[in-house]
Parts: C-alpha cells; structure tokens; sequence
C-alpha cells in the first residue's frame, strides 16, 4: 500500500486545489486537516458547510488510498453530513476518518470533524465511494 508520502504526493499532483493536510494514513483510516482563515467563513463567522464537507471528502478519499492503492479513479457517490456545533473561526478543521466496509466496488466510511482537536464533534458524515473495474 501507499506511504503517507506518496499519497501526499499524489493529492500535490492530481488536486494541487486541496488545502488539506494529510496529519495520518493508516490501514482503513485516515486523518486530515484544513486550516482557517477569513476565506473559509460564512457570515455570522463560522466555518462554511462547503468546506467541512471538503474536509469530510478528502479524509475518506485518503483513507480509501491508504487501504486499496492509488486508484486515482475512485470517486464519491454519496455524502452526507451532520452539522452539530458551531466551529471556532480560529482552530483548524481535523477530520477523522474510519472505513466500515471496503468491498470489490464500494467503500462506506465515516469522518468525525472536530474544531483542532476539541473533544466534542462540530460535524459527522458518512460517505460512499465507488470503486472502478479493475481491467
């Protein structure tokens, strides 16, 4: 399987738009952040839905990687989000990814988002990814 510094990598070549940071790639898991700044905020000043839900993205994609290889076609077919609590303008989004089914063609995961590392959750989501044919 991939090192966290090949999909490190990759993500630099195939989305060099990502803002994430990949902290940690393990077998079925991963986990990455983004940092804050005022291009990141809704007004009232907090974190907007879009970029949690990016976050949410790149942690299953990265923790897809780290488990099947670098199937650069692998792609989302369902995302859906739980919005819990206001994030802090100030801290980094940590999204904490764990997958619950790695199949031929389909992969289900869920990332906890946590403002930095606070204890409690600001979001929840739960994603699919479909998986291409193998040639």
């Amino acid at each position: 399987m991939p090192t966290k510094t090949e999909i490190v990598d990759f993500l630099a070549r195939e989305f060099p738009q990502n803002a994430c940071v990949v902290e940690e790639v393990g077998h079925r898991s991963a986990t990455v952040s983004h940092p804050i700044g005022p291009a990141q905020l809704r007004p009232g000043g907090t974190v907007s839905g879009p970029l949690l839900m990016a976050v949410a993205d790149v942690a299953l994609y990265v923790a897809i990687l780290g488990t099947i290889g670098l199937v650069p076609l692998t792609v989302t077919t369902s995302l859906t989000i739980n919005f819990l609590r206001k994030p802090s303008p100030r801290n980094p989004i940590v999204g904490v990814c764990r997958l619950m089914k790695v199949g031929r063609a389909l992969v289900v995961g869920e990332v906890a988002l946590y403002s930095d590392r606070n204890e409690e959750m600001v979001a929840h989501a739960v994603g699919t990814y479909s998986i291409p044919p193998k040639p």
